[in-house]
C-alpha cells in the first residue's frame, strides 16, 4: 500500500532527525521502538542520559508548529514506553523525554528545534 504525503513527510523527518541528533552528539540506540501499543520514534543517549524522542515534522506552519501536535496523551504514551524500556534496561538511571520539531521549508531549508525534558 502506498504511503500518504503525511506519512512520507514523517518518515523523512525521522531520517533528518536521526542525522541531526548524531551531528549534535547523540548516539542512536533505537528507531521506532515498540512495546505493546506504545512506540517511540528515537531512543538515543548523550552524556549518560537516555532520551526518548518524539519527532514531529511539518512542511508548512499552516496548522501550527510541529511540536504543537504533541499533546498530553502522546506525552503519557512516551512515559509508558519509557517505563517499559527501563524495565528491560534497568542500567539507565537518567531519562529524559524530548520533542524534536522539524520544519522542512519550501526552499528546502530545514529548521530543527529540540525541546528537552518535557513533562505533563
Amino acid at each position: 500500500m502506498a504511503k500518504s504525503g503525511r506519512q512520507l513527510t514523517g518518515k523523512r523527518g525521522e531520517e533528518l532527525g536521526a542525522a541531526w541528533l548524531r551531528e549534535n552528539g547523540f548516539s542512536i540506540l533505537h528507531r521506532n521502538w515498540r512495546v505493546g501499543r506504545f512506540e517511540t520514534d528515537i531512543i538515543a543517549t548523550r552524556e549518560g542520559v537516555l532520551h526518548l524522542i518524539e519527532v514531529k515534522t511539518r512542511r508548512t506552519r499552516n496548522f501550527g508548529n510541529p511540536e504543537d501536535r504533541v499533546d498530553r496523551r502522546k506525552l503519557n504514551n512516551m512515559i509508558e514506553a519509557g517505563s517499559a524500556y527501563i524495565a528491560l534496561h534497568p542500567e539507565w538511571r537518567r531519562i529524559r523525554y524530548d520533542i524534536l520539531s522539524i520544519r522542512i521549508g519550501i526552499d528546502r531549508k530545514t529548521e530543527f528545534l529540540l525541546i528537552e525534558d518535557v513533562y505533563v
